[in-house]
């Protein structure tokens, strides 16, 4: 397949014209409106320093199914004894900026650019980007954040500074989500990590043919309220 390159036209090829690897496009910005569009069409941008923007749509596309979360059984200890609080939406810009630091080597960089950092703290001043936070007293100490549009939720970086953090924090999500009626988290590109926690692969025709269906539908009020999710 083609690389199709953007303009600053606001619109986007088929998702299924993407190459093997998911490339799809090349260019264009990081403008709300220009991402939630590519949400909108099973696209996410995803690029490294020094490189241009670019959008990707793999198939299969790797997504876990709220009620589908699977907790091991060290994990299962971890949330009975409630050692993490969790919120949504108390400290996003905290939580993203941790997501973009260096997971072993700092050297090695990040994916997560100061240009997407601004464009996610955009969307979340704007109501689509949320984050969900584990804290241990007063600290931050694991979490996640993504896009929530109708009842799917995007979900793009986690991060753990202690055991069992950010998994916790996936599983306050889940729970959270199929209350509230959500369709799907949207998990990307495949990792064991995701996996375990009882992602699945799915042919990328029918991830889209679920998000037609789902960006349309309207979540139970309260899904994003500034407040610790209930006990686990």
């Amino acid at each position: 397949m083609p690389l199709f390159r953007l303009s600053s036209r606001l619109d986007f090829p088929p998702a299924w014209l993407a190459r093997s690897d998911g490339l799809l496009c090349i260019g264009g910005d990081l403008s709300c409106d220009r991402i939630l569009l590519a949400y909108q069409n099973g696209i996410f941008p995803w690029f490294s320093d020094n490189e241009p923007v670019l959008w990707w749509s793999p198939d299969p596309r790797l997504v876990l199914y709220p009620s589908g979360i699977r907790i091991s059984r060290s994990l299962r200890k971890t949330v009975k004894k409630n050692r993490f609080r969790i919120t949504i939406n108390q400290a996003f810009e905290q939580t993203i900026q941790a997501c973009a630091q260096p997971r072993k080597n700092p050297d090695e960089g990040t994916w997560l650019v100061e240009e997407m950092v601004d464009a996610y703290i955009e969307l979340h001043h704007k109501g689509h980007a949320h984050s969900v936070e584990a804290w241990h007293r007063d600290c931050l100490v694991g979490g996640l954040y993504g896009v929530g549009i109708g009842g799917m939720f995007f979900g793009e970086s986690m991060f753990s500074i202690h055991s069992d953090a950010s998994k916790t924090a996936l599983v306050a999500l889940a729970r959270h989500l199929d209350a509230h009626g959500f369709d799907l988290i949207d998990c990307q590109v495949t990792t064991d990590h995701l996996c375990r926690m009882g992602a699945v692969e799915i042919p990328r025709y029918r991830f889209l043919d679920i998000l037609g269906r789902s960006i349309i539908r309207q979540p139970g009020s309260g899904v994003w309220d500034c407040a610790p999710i209930p006990s686990l």
